[in-house]
C-alpha cells in the first residue's frame, strides 16, 4: 500500500479501539484520515484526548463528521482518495441499545450503507468491519464459538445492527466485488477503555472505595482480550484486502484471547493489582446480556496468522497503571 498518497480511512477514529488502531498504523507509516461524529455516548474531551498523539504526526488528518451525511462522505472520498477502510464507527453498548434501538439502527445500520455506497461510488474495494461477539447471542453448549455457529438470533439492538453490518458487507462483495474481512471482537480492553465498560467500571470503583456492582452471580463468562492483540489482526486483516493475490475476498474471524474468565475472577484480579478490597454489590441481571463469550480462533490463526500474547494478568496490570496516570491527570486539570 502507498500510505503516503493513499490514506487509509478510519471510522471511530476517536473511541477506544478506533484511536489505538490511528496510532498503529501511522507508526507502521501509513497516512490515515480520521473520522468520528463524537457521539455524546461519553463525553467528547476523553475522545479528544485519544487522539492527542496522532493530531501531533504529519501523517495524520482528521474530519469531524456523521457517516449518515451522504454529501460529507462523497466530499471524505473525493478529498482523501483512501486506499482502505477500517469501519469502527458505531453507537457503542448493549444495554443502552435496548432504550434507542432506533438511535442505534440509524447509526449502525444506515451509516454503514452510506459508508458502503461512498466506498462503491469511490472506487474503494477494500475493507476491514469492525463486528462483535453479541451476534452470537445466548448460547448454552460448553464449547468455543465458531463462525459457523448461528448468529441470526441476537438478544439487543446493538447485536442486531452488528449482525446487519455483516449482511451488508457480504452483499457489496457479491454485488461490487468488495474485499471485506468482519473481525467479530470480543470483550476488547486496555487503556483508553470506555468508562461505561466493566474493566474500566470496576477499576474506578475501586480506587475510590465505592460499591463494585456485578450483575447477576457474578458468573458471567467473557472472552477478555487485549487491545494490543486486537490491533494485531485488525492491521493484519487490512493487508489481507488490500493485497488480495487472488480476486475479492470476504470471510467473517473471530477475534479473542480463546480463553474465558468469570467475572468474580475478573474482579479478584482487579483487588490484586489494585490492593482495595471490595464492597460488592450484586445487582439483577440485565437485559441483553449474554452468559459467556468465547472465542474459536482457529480461523485467524490461519487468515491473519493471527496470536494473541498477552495474559490477562499482565494486561490488567497496563490497565490499571494507565487508569492511576488518568485519574492523576484529571485531580490535576
Amino acid at each position: 500500500m502507498n500510505g503516503a498518497t493513499r490514506p487509509v480511512l478510519v471510522t471511530g477514529a476517536a473511541g477506544f479501539i478506533g484511536s489505538h488502531v490511528v496510532d498503529r498504523l501511522l507508526t507502521d507509516g501509513h497516512a490515515v484520515l480520521g473520522v468520528d461524529n463524537f457521539d455524546p455516548f461519553y463525553a467528547r474531551a476523553i475522545k479528544e484526548r485519544n487522539l492527542d498523539a496522532a493530531r501531533a504526526h504529519a501523517g495524520f488528518r482528521f474530519r469531524e463528521g456523521d457517516l449518515r451525511d451522504a454529501a460529507f462522505l462523497r466530499q471524505l472520498f473525493a478529498e482523501a482518495r483512501p486506499e482502505a477502510v477500517i469501519h469502527l464507527a458505531a453507537r457503542a453498548g448493549v444495554r443502552p441499545s435496548i432504550q434507542q434501538p432506533e438511535a442505534y439502527y440509524d447509526l449502525n445500520v444506515m451509516g454503514t450503507v452510506r459508508l458502503l455506497e461512498s466506498m462503491r461510488e469511490a472506487g474503494v474495494d477494500a475493507l476491514v468491519f469492525g463486528s462483535s461477539s453479541s451476534v452470537y447471542g445466548v448460547r448454552t453448549d460448553d464449547r468455543p464459538f465458531v463462525e459457523e455457529d448461528t448468529a441470526d438470533l441476537p438478544v439487543s439492538p446493538y447485536a442486531a445492527t452488528k449482525r446487519a453490518g455483516e449482511l451488508l458487507c457480504h452483499t457489496y462483495h457479491h454485488l461490487h466485488g468488495l474485499s471485506c474481512l468482519c473481525l467479530r471482537l470480543f470483550t476488547v480492553y486496555g487503556p483508553r477503555q470506555r468508562p461505561d465498560l466493566a474493566i474500566h467500571k470496576f477499576t474506578r470503583a475501586l480506587s475510590r472505595g465505592e460499591p463494585v456492582s456485578v450483575y447477576g452471580d457474578g458468573g458471567a463468562l467473557r472472552d477478555y482480550t487485549y487491545v494490543d492483540d486486537t490491533l494485531d489482526a485488525l492491521c493484519r486483516a487490512l493487508e489481507v484486502v488490500v493485497e488480495r493475490s487472488s480476486g475479492s475476498v470476504f470471510d467473517i474471524l473471530n477475534i479473542g484471547a480463546g480463553r474465558t474468565t468469570s467475572v468474580n475472577q475478573l474482579v479478584r484480579l482487579l483487588v490484586e493489582k489494585t490492593g482495595v478490597e471490595p464492597k460488592i454489590e450484586h445487582l439483577p441481571p440485565q437485559p441483553g446480556d449474554v452468559p459467556r463469550t468465547w472465542a474459536d480462533i482457529t480461523r485467524a490463526r490461519a487468515v491473519l496468522c493471527y496470536d494473541p500474547k498477552m495474559t490477562l494478568e499482565a494486561g490488567l496490570e497496563r490497565f490499571v497503571a494507565w487508569f492511576r496516570e488518568e485519574d492523576e491527570r484529571s485531580r490535576r486539570s
